[in-house]
């Protein structure tokens, strides 16, 4: 059985990161959604003005995995963590690297003692949604999800 490593991301790990997330856009419906590129993920990831932060997931030396997070602010708990994606490759789905990925985030969130992790998951995603409903996690009926685009924010 190969050994599952989770570990931070880095630099080097951003090309075969940015391969999991158009295979993602694939997995939703989405191929053409993708934008960003390994510079930009370079720059936001590891530069200045750092906005994300990251784990691996390896099996005998190969990526197969990524959990990407980032922080934010709620007015009313204060300092709260989102997990924007995790996503592992179609070929090794079920074997629990979703379930380390998610564990090392949740152990960032208990360490940084942030009020509040928050992630989404689309409503047809049954294996997602199944995952999640075995960590306890409340399913918010109330909250709708809003969003303008680049191009619809340059009209402003």
């Amino acid at each position: 059985m190969a050994e599952k490593i989770i570990r931070r991301g880095n630099l080097k790990d951003l090309n075969t990161v940015l391969k999991l997330v158009k295979e993602l856009a694939i997995y939703e419906k989405a191929p053409d959604e993708v934008e960003v590129t390994v510079a930009q993920m370079e720059e936001w990831g590891f530069g200045a003005d750092k906005q994300f932060d990251f784990f691996v997931a390896e099996s005998d030396g190969k990526i197969v995995g990524m959990a990407l997070y980032y922080y934010k602010y709620s007015t009313w708990k204060g300092k709260c963590l989102f997990l924007e994606d995790i996503i592992v490759t179609e070929s090794e789905r079920k074997n629990g690297f979703g379930k380390l990925l998610f564990d090392a985030v949740v152990q960032v969130a208990k360490k940084d003692k942030v009020k509040r992790m928050e992630w989404q998951v689309l409503e047809w995603n049954e294996p997602a949604i199944k995952f999640y409903k075995k960590t306890k996690t409340v399913f918010d009926e109330e909250w709708v999800n809003c969003k303008l685009t680049y191009e619809e924010l340059q009209k402003f």
